[in-house]
């Protein structure tokens, strides 16, 4: 009989819902929330308050189009965290109570490590590509930049995070600062496409070892943005396409100076990417060029599995199902997570 398994994810802004039957995907819904870019970003308050409206029409979306009734089920795997807690919070109890009331075990997931998975999930009529153990993830997005080893689907470690800002943090901030709107990555990665990425240069920090720093590059586009409308009014609106162009590259150039170096020291030539910013073109380009000269086999997510999706915390929790792993209905969401943990 199937291992049918609903997963849950309400980390952040999306409301997600998605059913997988021996990790093969049925159905995955997303109900995402516009409300955030009045703001220029999530404001925590207005996205648990979402959630509690979504939850319940994307739950009852994903099992109808999965044709299948809540009786069907095996587990249900959730999002305990990290991520906003007010919005966990809602994911979390909700899992609870639909689990006690199905008198079926839930399953807890690490959203970082359901990022990593993504590329596990198996579509019908969809070739299945999927990295061989183990494998080095650039796990890229939002609220994280990690470069993590994978030894298989419960066995992490990360050798490398930023510092300070993530990524994603950066792309964001940075479109804030330019007037471009938000969420930025996908306006800068737009823009850079019909720009110039060498015209301009920004400062790269010197962080020892795999770790990586991006709160210098934003204050170094601050400062240039900053003297040059000081000389031209009109500099931002004449440039913009080769400032994000130029800014881009020097991430990507961050990225993949760090994911390089692991690469050699572990002498693992299976490459993944995943998070938000694994969406970006510039860099899922740079990560086949790199693949091809340095002889790795690169692994790119289907865009619909960058953003978070209840897809990948499925597949992680049935991962988890299988291996014997079940949560108490004490269990509590975190905001933070060091590490993976289950």
């Amino acid at each position: 009989m199937a291992d049918i398994i609903l997963g849950i994810e309400s980390s952040c802004d999306d409301t997600s819902a998605a059913v997988i039957s021996d990790g093969c995907l049925l159905s995955n819904v997303i109900a995402s929330q516009d409300v955030h870019k009045a703001y220029g970003g999530v404001v925590p308050e207005l996205a648990s308050r979402a959630h509690e409206l979504n939850i319940v029409p994307v739950v009852s979306e994903a099992l109808s189009r999965a044709g299948i009734k809540a009786s069907d089920l095996t587990a249900i795997a959730f999002t305990r965290g990290p991520g906003l807690l007010g919005s966990l919070l809602v994911g979390t109890s909700f899992a609870k109570t639909l689990g006690l009331a199905l008198d079926i075990p839930i399953v807890m997931v690490n959203h970082l490590q359901g990022h990593v998975l993504a590329g596990f999930v198996r579509q019908k009529d969809v070739p299945v590509r999927e990295p061989s153990f183990p494998y080095l993830c650039l796990l890229v997005s939002g609220g994280n930049s990690q470069i993590v080893r994978v030894d298989d689907p419960l066995h992490f470690e990360i050798l490398g995070q930023t510092i300070d800002d993530a990524v994603g943090e950066a792309f964001d901030k940075c479109s804030k600062m330019m007037g471009l709107g938000y969420p930025g990555g996908p306006v800068i990665d737009r823009l850079a496409r019909q720009g110039n990425p060498d015209r301009f240069k920004f400062a790269k920090p010197h962080v020892p070892g795999l770790d990586y720093s991006f709160s210098g590059i934003k204050t170094s586009l601050l400062y240039f943005v900053r003297d040059e409308i000081a000389k031209d009014p009109d500099f931002m609106e004449k440039n913009k396409e080769d400032i994000c162009a130029s800014f881009q590259k020097c991430l990507i150039d961050i990225l993949m100076d760090k994911l390089v170096k692991a690469a050699k020291q572990t002498g693992i030539k299976e490459i993944a990417i995943g998070g938000g910013v694994s969406a970006n073109s510039g860099l899922r380009d740079r990560i086949v060029a790199e693949g091809r000269k340095r002889e790795w086999n690169t692994y790119l997510p289907e865009f619909k599995f960058t953003t978070d999706n209840a897809a990948m915390i499925a597949i992680a929790g049935y991962f988890h199902y299988k291996a014997g792993e079940r949560a108490s209905l004490d269990v509590a969401p975190v905001s933070r997570a060091a590490e993976f943990q289950a």
